[in-house]
């Protein structure tokens, strides 16, 4: 029993550190993205094609998520609230849910499901092929070229890939609310515009700058990172999307509770 129990707390005791080992490894990819990131010149022509990589081909995966769910949500309000005479309301429900909460994390799970795998493929396949250690024998730098524009190009393609899902999930609800909850579409809208403020659209998108940022930087690191071949290629693949669904849940809680502290 007390060997069980030692090897337990040692078992323990190792996870800690390589949980431990892991943050300090991705909040020094963090510190030196930033000072990259800050420096001349600005690598410009990469973010670009990374924006096109990371926002344009994952149009088709939020557009589809935000509609489909914002339709389930409208469909399942409708019938909830017409037990208690309120189905008129669905309309300000399903909008503020979907712009506070269901937009920006069903964006960023998506996004962190495709973008995320993808990035961490492509470095560790570059990893694993010693192209990296190429690039630091030329005497460039690994993290300006590979990492900054993709995380930049996250910061900026996230904020707008939610906010077109708001657009078009709030269009997706009304349409459904009027095909099979006979909610009057004027009346829908008009609710809309009456009960989404300025800090449910603000406090929304604020969190997709942290969620884009999470995403491409773990991506990155573990995509640098990986070694073993095509083995610890797809071991980096699937880590990245586990600890990126994880990462965006958890920090949607805490800085829910943040900006509510702020009055957002």
């Amino acid at each position: 029993m007390i060997d069980e129990g030692a090897g337990a707390g040692g078992a323990l005791h190792e996870q800690v550190i390589q949980l431990l080992d892991y943050a300090g490894g991705v909040t020094r990819l963090a510190a030196a993205t930033l000072r990259r990131a800050l420096r001349r010149p600005f690598p410009a022509r990469e973010v670009v094609y990374q924006l096109e990589a990371i926002g344009i081909r994952s149009l088709a995966v939020v557009v589809l998520t935000a509609v489909f769910s914002s339709m389930v949500m409208t469909v399942q309000f409708a019938v909830q609230l017409a037990r208690f005479g309120a189905k008129e309301y669905v309309g300000s429900v399903v909008a503020v849910s979907l712009v506070r909460e269901l937009g920006p994390v069903l964006t960023a799970l998506m996004v962190g499901g495709r973008v995320g795998a993808g990035i961490a493929a492509e470095l560790g396949s570059m990893s694993v092929t010693e192209q990296i250690d190429a690039i630091r024998s030329m005497g460039a730098d690994p993290v300006r070229k590979l990492v900054v524009p993709r995380v930049v190009a996250g910061v900026v393609a996230l904020p707008l890939l939610t906010a077109l899902a708001n657009v078009l999930g709030v269009a997706g609800a009304m349409v459904i609310a009027r095909v099979s909850s006979d909610v009057n579409m004027t009346y829908f809208f008009e609710s809309t515009i009456h009960s989404v403020t300025i800090e449910d659209l603000s406090g929304g998108l604020l969190k997709t700058f942290f969620f884009g940022f999470s995403i491409t930087l773990i991506a990155c690191h573990q995509g640098i990172n990986t070694r073993g071949g095509t083995e610890g290629v797809g071991r980096s693949t699937t880590r990245t999307v586990v600890i990126t669904s994880i990462i965006t849940l958890i920090s949607d809680f805490i800085l829910t509770n943040i900006l509510l502290e702020l009055g957002l």
